[in-house]
């Protein structure tokens, strides 16, 4: 199998995230959005993961806020997680998909879910995800945001897990 993990971070908790999950798929492609492939060609799965920003994916105005709230900026430049799976009319056709976010430790009624909002427009290019939608929660303790603890390795699991339901099954 070959994976292609792309994520989306303002803070680096994200990313993090994103490099504990492809640990857990031992054969991942990395990207940050930005620097992102636009051809998919090859990849069996394809893992997005972003930011919860105003109940969703970022906007380049939630970016915007994001940078001005930083003493030491964002990491993500443009494009966005959002405008990047705008961008393609058409996925590889056997490619499964997967999403997570980071967000707050609130009901998701509160928070909203940047999983959630990717899982639509993967849907809408026909490919809805493979597994449950992951949220790996972080907190903000004065200007800093950390994931909080055992997020990691659950989230390295949770690698791993799509990695298991994607092993062809011993004849």
């Amino acid at each position: 199998m070959r994976a292609i993990v792309v994520y989306e971070s303002m803070f680096g908790t994200t990313e993090e995230v994103a490099r504990a999950v492809a640990d857990g798929l031992d054969c991942a492609d990395l990207f940050p959005v930005d620097g992102a492939p636009r051809k998919l060609d090859g990849y069996d799965l394809l893992v997005v993961g972003a930011p919860t920003h105003a109940h969703g994916l970022s906007r380049r105005s939630t970016r915007k806020a994001a940078a001005a709230q930083s003493t030491e900026g964002t990491r993500t430049r443009e494009p966005g997680m959002r405008e990047w799976l705008g961008g393609f009319g058409v996925l590889p056709p056997a490619m499964d998909t997967a999403v997570f976010d980071t967000r707050l430790g609130k009901p998701r009624w509160l928070t909203g879910s940047a999983a959630h909002s990717a899982a639509k427009l993967l849907r809408g290019l026909g490919h809805p995800p493979a597994a449950p939608e992951a949220s790996f929660v972080v907190e903000v303790e004065g200007d800093e945001t950390k994931l909080a603890s055992g997020e990691a390795e659950r989230a390295r699991a949770w690698g791993a897990g799509l990695r298991s339901r994607r092993q062809p099954i011993p004849e």
